[in-house]
Parts: C-alpha cells; structure tokens; sequence
C-alpha cells in the first residue's frame, strides 16, 4: 500500500499556539490557502480511498483537497489527534507556567510525557499504528491518503523509521498541509518516500 499522510491546514488555535488534541479548531484563511495550494498539487494522482480524522480542522481540510472526491473520504474517530484531556484548549504559554514539567517533557521529552486525563505518545501511537494496518489489510497495493494531524502522523513514520517516541519531534517539523508518503509492504516492512515535503533520500536520515 502506497500511503499518504497529510497534516491540516493552519488553524486558529494554531496561531493561537493552544492545545488542541481532540478539540475543535477551524481553519484560518491560510490554512484554506494551504490545502488549495496542496490541492494543485496532488489533483494528478488517483487514489483509491480517503481516510480522514473526524476533526473539524482535517474534515475541512479533505474537503478543500478533494472537493470532487468527499464521496469517498471516511472519517475515522482513530486517526483524531493526541488526547490532551485538562491542557485542551489552553494556551501553552500558560500550561508553562502552571505545568512547566510536563510541557518540557510534551515538547522536548515525549517519552516521558504523562498527564492525568490525556493520553500518552504512546497510547497514540499504538492507535496509530493499529488504524493504518487494519487499512493496509484491507487496501493491499492501492494508493490510500490519510488527512490527520501532527503528532500522530509524526508518530506513524517513528514507526516506520523504527525509531523510539524519544525522537518524535526529531526534524523535519510536520508543519500545516505537509505531505509525507510510505510504502507499506507488510506490518514490520516499510518504506518512507517522502516526509514532510522532501524526499527522504536527501534528508540524510
């Protein structure tokens, strides 16, 4: 199965710097920008199913991608961001202040991130991860995309590099409406073509 990830556009809360996880956020008149732009970009390939997160910000976000398509995108409670639980919908800035521990650990230290209430990278993963296998069961050699968020598409390609949570937020950063491929072969074999725009053979990984 050749699988495309891609991240949502820019929402408010984005430019808010707020946690989102599994709240709702609407895109801003640059995240539209960003899909249409991407849309361009994409509307040459065929692909045979669209999976979306049943998030506001990646339902507008598929739909702005593939407006003669939203017949075939089905939106899927899995592929919703990382559950922040007490930090959804406050201002980071604050959750410094009040929460300096587990905000270092979020952004620098994702192995170690655990806060009452939310889920943990790897909670999120593993729901990643079973989502994406359970599509590739099902869609063997076809073209499939997914439209998610940030984190969980970072922690899919950790999985397919092997690399622990530890390195999560490893570069390149996963920013809005970026567009990564990965040949799955089988459940242990996976290729990475392309992470957030580049070609994976230049980034020297």
């Amino acid at each position: 199965m050749e699988l495309h990830l891609i991240r949502h556009g820019q929402t408010n809360w984005n430019e808010e710097r707020r946690a989102q996880g599994q709240s709702d956020s609407r895109l801003t008149k640059k995240g539209e920008e960003q899909a249409l732009s991407l849309a361009k970009k994409i509307n040459h390939m065929k692909f045979d199913k669209i999976f979306c997160s049943s998030s506001l910000r990646t339902r507008q976000t598929a739909e702005l991608l593939f407006p003669n398509n939203t017949f075939n995108i089905e939106y899927l409670d899995s592929l919703r961001e990382i559950f922040l639980g007490p930090w959804e919908g406050r201002l980071y800035q604050d959750i410094e202040v009040t929460d300096s521990k587990s905000h270092k650990h979020f952004w620098e230290e994702p192995h170690l991130f655990d806060v009452e209430g939310a889920e943990s990278f790897y909670q999120l993963q593993k729901r990643a991860v079973a989502t994406v296998h359970a599509i590739a069961e099902k869609f063997t050699s076809k073209r499939v995309v997914i439209v998610s968020h940030g984190a969980l598409i970072k922690s899919l390609l950790c999985d397919a590099e092997q690399k622990s949570i530890k390195e999560l937020w490893n570069p390149p950063r996963m920013h809005n409406c970026a567009h990564s491929i990965v040949l799955y072969k089988n459940k242990t074999t996976k290729q990475i073509l392309q992470y957030a725009d580049a070609p994976y053979t230049q980034l020297g990984r």
